[in-house]
């Protein structure tokens, strides 16, 4: 399950209060795939954001009794001045893993992010491409209730495009995802329900393709 408990989030700009989702409380069911649909701008990153722990509303809570992984697709949360090594290192002192975990998860992302020496060098040496196959493979090392994917089911060239796919088909096989996407065609095959944002306001729809029908009848009055 995810709560939504009378949640707002907005960001001050010069024309005042730009709002992602005001005074919101939903309650989504656990166990399915949700892809998550909205014009640009709705703030359907910053949900994900704010589901993986990176960003917080302005009041109000989300709560849920699944584990989250970082959003796929969003590039930051390095640090820059640090190896990828280090980061991956750091990451698995957040999540406590013992010495034989922590070496697990370093050979394994070495080993799919294809990074060679890089792994080894500074974040901030990284292309965004780099730091996306760090990230995917990092994702990938740990289990997670849900997959936050933010755009992109796979980074890098053809070749890494269709071995990192492949991986993440594999993965979710065990656990769930939340899918930003505006491919209708990739929300059909992997989502069975949805959300649609749309000025502030979160819906929630059990069927996918009653979600991608509410999307585009909203990009109709738009247009």
């Amino acid at each position: 399950m995810i709560e939504l408990r009378n949640v707002t989030k907005y960001f001050r700009t010069k024309q005042g209060k730009n709002y992602i989702l005001k005074d919101m409380s939903i309650t989504i069911p656990s166990n399915i795939n949700i892809g998550i649909l909205g014009r640009n701008g709705t703030g359907k990153s910053t949900l994900m954001r704010m589901l993986g722990h990176i960003e917080f509303p302005n009041k109000g809570t989300i709560y849920s009794n699944h584990t989250f992984s970082w959003p796929l697709g969003l590039g930051g949360g390095f640090v820059g001045s640090m190896t990828g090594k280090a980061n991956v290192k750091f990451v698995c002192r957040l999540y406590g893993c013992s010495q034989k975990e922590m070496k697990r998860v370093i050979e394994y992302t070495k080993e799919f992010s294809e990074l060679g020496n890089y792994y080894d060098m500074p974040i901030k040496t990284y292309s965004s491409g780099m730091k996306s196959r760090l990230s995917f493979g990092l994702s990938l090392a740990f289990d997670f209730d849900y997959m936050l994917i933010d755009e992109t089911l796979s980074v890098g060239d053809a070749r890494f495009k269709k071995k990192s796919k492949e991986a993440l088909l594999e993965k979710i096989k065990d656990c769930n995802i939340l899918l930003v996407s505006h491919d209708m065609k990739t929300l059909k095959e992997l989502c069975n329900a949805g959300i649609v944002l749309d000025n502030g306001k979160m819906t929630y729809f059990e069927n996918i393709e009653d979600a991608i029908d509410e999307y585009e009848e909203i990009n109709k009055k738009a247009s």
